[in-house]
């Protein structure tokens, strides 16, 4: 030790990493976390009674809530008093993360979960200010802010950069992130979560992965010399390096895996290492808050971020497309639900709990068993993946019971012979919003119809344009309607006599073989005209070209093309990438780890959707319903259905296709190549966790530009006019090239030249360990796109991609 420059202090931060799912069953996890718990209480208890004066320092923080909660549930009175007492003596820290997680969890379930930790806290008399977390990759810029609106302050980040990076490729140092409405929450970007344990500090438990030496980490009787060598070089290289403190944290786990218990052992190791070091190098073990309260009292300058923080492992759930599609319906409903039942009196507050419980543990980063990908025909692989999809599940039952009680108390109908066909539409929006509404028939009720309708408000008489849509078990009235916030209108369907004959017209577009292959100028000033070669409104025109698909999306009113003339792809076309590997565990694994942060290898093959031609269409008084076939390597069957709207600049596309069953690594994307005025002076907008941001521009420096996790949308800006894009089922979006390339991160004085073009990433299996093997299956993932001078700042885009992907309430009552 004598080759160090200052006079060093080690602050070992003991805990367990919380992972559910990726060493062992869910349930086994929730039992070890539990006991864990447990045994610090006995360890503590020891160290006050005097029994083991030799632990005297012991600090365990329990790195999640989730643990502590589920530890509450089952413990007597007693065990609970007892916790209180062990973490009142700082020898248990409570932290204010409740879960790891990604970033599919939206803000206002967040934060509700989240604030669980503080009330109990508080209503033992502790003040929780600090939160950990582990092995994630990056928080979205609302997780900062949901940390300080529930009173954390300080966040303390274990990053593993395996496929990822620290921001700015820095470790060990502070910085103050500022929130969307500019609080600061004090970060510290740490090292890896069981450094601690290469370092030799916990007996029985010396391992090597972040370090790689000489050292063979087997033989558990060297860790103490391995230590000394190990711990002098890492200082010594810190000093090398210029970093600021005489202190330095690490954190430490009992044993060399995820989910490990508590040791008071590490005490042991601390008081030989001082006795015989301590002149240079002091171990102390502390709590997060005594670690911070120390950071905070430096005089050091901290610099401030302000930002995204993108997460290198969000694209984890595109390994599971339909449980993902599960939950983001689920917390949607939810989300809307809580809208028209704001007090929460309608519904049934153990069902929110327990869908909000379900969908923080299904958003839980791990995302499958360690060997998903080397061995996935295992028991436990297939295990833990239906478990995971039951979280989904779960949370989707949940909310959905709760939404029918809320709505059977605002009046829903039940099944019964002689409903009527009267239906209530709520707008749950604060705002002002114009929508399509689609009254559900069934195939018994359709016949009363048979000779027409008309569908009609009850209070009013005022009488909707309406088109009938066939879909599963029914027909769908679908009528546009404007309703103020919060507005309720009850409709209803009368049978009407509306058959008339069919008789020659004036003008004719198709000829007797019923094929529409003739241009005929401004014959869509008042109806929808598809053809071969594009579908015309009155809005607007898209244009297909053979073999290429959408080339050309025109806005006749404000005479802009909203498609990008840069573009490599047209829109919506599908692209398939997959990076062969030999049908083996082996070479399966190495291929996945070798990725990188690319997200794919070097030798990617790239397979681009072939247009194969209108399948089908219907054309009616408000839409039409056009089916778009595509060829494209991977799947089997490959088509889009649009639904293109007379009145309104709205297209919904819904992207159909069969997945074929492959092992190696894929990606499956489709481009949404939008720009207004060729995408010159565009503005990007996203959503995640209640934050909008612009992606590129709104992030901490040195962070992933590749790809975003985004909530219910995104969005284009130019000057007055603007692009909402709702997403309901596909949280990624992929920016610029799709090519292999060196990655380029975050620099707002070296903006990447890439023209930010946007793909929908659809599903991935790419990962090496825990994501699911293989993707073969039916799909079908859904879009809104909607523009107009009406959507021209931030919010009002995201505003109208929550309005279409949830729609109105609509329900039948008596």
């Amino acid at each position: 030790m004598q080759g160090l420059n200052k006079k060093w202090e080690i602050c070992v931060v003991q805990h367990t990493h919380t992972d559910i799912g990726y060493t062992e069953r869910q349930e086994v996890i929730e039992a070890f976390q539990v006991d864990f718990i447990k045994q610090a209480i006995e360890i503590s208890e020891a160290i006050h009674d005097g029994s083991k004066k030799e632990w005297e320092g012991f600090r365990w923080t329990c790195e999640t809530f989730w643990a502590v909660e589920k530890f509450l549930e089952e413990a007597s009175e007693s065990l609970k008093e007892r916790f209180v007492q062990a973490v009142k003596r700082g020898h248990i820290e409570i932290t204010g993360n409740y879960l790891n997680l990604n970033e599919i969890i939206d803000g206002d379930v967040l934060k509700n979960v989240s604030k669980r930790a503080i009330d109990y806290a508080r209503s033992i008399g502790v003040q929780v200010d600090c939160a950990i977390t582990a092995d994630i990759n990056g928080y979205s810029w609302g997780y900062g802010q949901c940390l300080h609106d529930i009173g954390v302050h300080n966040l303390f980040s274990c990053l593993h950069t395996h496929h990822g990076l620290f921001v700015g490729g820095l470790k060990q140092r502070p910085f103050y992130w500022e929130t969307p409405n500019k609080d600061k929450v004090l970060v510290w970007m740490g090292d890896h979560y069981m450094l601690g344990n290469e370092l030799g500090i916990v007996p029985g438990a010396l391992t090597k992965y972040m370090i790689q030496d000489e050292f063979d980490c087997a033989n558990q009787e060297d860790r103490f010399d391995v230590g000394k060598v190990r711990v002098e070089r890492y200082l010594k290289n810190l000093e090398k390096e210029n970093y600021p403190y005489d202190f330095v944290p690490v954190m430490v786990s009992g044993l060399p895996t995820d989910n490990a218990p508590p040791t008071p052992h590490i005490m042991d190791h601390i008081y030989k290492w001082n006795d015989m070091f301590g002149d240079k190098v002091t171990i102390t073990m502390v709590s997060l808050d005594e670690f911070f309260k120390k950071l905070r009292s430096c005089k050091e300058d901290i610099p401030v971020y302000k930002g995204d923080w993108p997460d290198w492992w969000a694209d984890g759930m595109a390994s599971t497309p339909l449980p993902l599609k599960m939950f983001r319906e689920a917390q949607r409903t939810l989300k809307v639900t809580k809208m028209i039942d704001s007090d929460g009196t309608l519904g049934d507050k153990e069902l929110v709990k327990k869908a909000e419980d379900m969908m923080m543990v299904y958003a839980e980063h791990t995302w499958g068993y360690s060997a998903s990908l080397s061995e996935p025909w295992t028991k436990m692989v297939h295990t833990t993946d239906y478990r995971n999809i039951g979280y989904a599940n779960n949370a989707h039952e949940a909310a959905f019971r709760n939404y029918d009680k809320v709505l059977r108390n605002k009046g829903a109908a039940l099944l019964y012979q002689g409903r009527p066909l009267k239906y209530k539409v709520i707008n749950p929006f604060e705002h002002t919003v114009s929508e399509f509404v689609r009254l559900y028939v069934d195939f018994w009720e359709v016949g009363l119809l048979a000779n027409g309708l008309e569908v009609f408000d009850e209070n009013t008489g005022e009488v909707f344009a309406h088109q009938m849509d066939h879909v599963a078990r029914g027909t769908e009235i679908v009528v546009a309607l404007t309703l103020d916030k919060k507005e309720e209108k009850t409709i209803r369907i009368r049978p009407c006599q509306q058959k008339s004959a069919v008789t020659a017209e004036s003008f004719q577009d198709k000829g007797s073989d019923l094929v529409s292959d003739v241009y005929y100028k401004d014959r869509s000033d008042d109806k929808i005209i598809v053809s071969e070669h594009g579908i015309e409104t009155p809005l607007y025109n898209i244009s297909l070209e053979e073999k290429e698909g959408i080339v050309s999306w025109f806005d006749k009113k404000n005479n802009v093309q909203l498609l990008r003339n840069d573009r490599t792809y047209n829109a919506f076309t599908p692209i398939y990438e997959i990076t062969e590997a030999e049908n083996n565990s082996g070479a399966q694994y190495g291929v996945r780890r070798n990725m990188g942060r690319n997200r794919k290898g070097i030798t990617v093959d790239r397979y681009v959707g072939q247009f194969d031609g209108i399948k089908s269409s219907v054309v009616g008084e408000l839409f039409a319903k056009v089916e778009l076939g595509y060829t494209i390597k991977g799947t089997s069957y490959f088509s889009l259905f649009l639904i293109l709207y007379k009145n309104q600049a709205r297209v919904d596309v819904a992207v159909r296709f069969n997945k074929d069953n492959v092992w190696s690594p894929e990606n499956m994307y489709v481009a949404l190549p939008f720009g207004i005025n060729n995408n010159e002076n565009s503005t990007l907008w996203v959503e995640k966790t209640s934050a909008i941001f612009r992606p590129r521009m709104d992030q901490l420096p040195g962070t992933n530009t590749d790809f975003y996790c985004i909530q219910e949308g995104l969005g284009l800006t130019h000057n007055t006019l603007g692009i909402a894009i709702g997403t309901p089922d596909t949280p990624l979006i992929q920016l610029g090239s799709l090519k292999h390339k060196p990655v380029r991160l975050h620099d707002e004085h070296d903006p990447i030249e890439d023209g930010q073009h946007i793909y929908s990433w659809m599903m991935n299996n790419y990962w090496e360990t825990n994501f699911k093997a293989t993707l073969g299956e039916f799909y079908e993932f859904d879009y809104k796109i909607a523009w107009g001078e009406e959507y021209n700042t931030s919010d009002k885009l995201i505003d109208k991609c929550h309005a279409m992907n949830a729609g109105f309430v609509t329900f039948r009552v008596d």
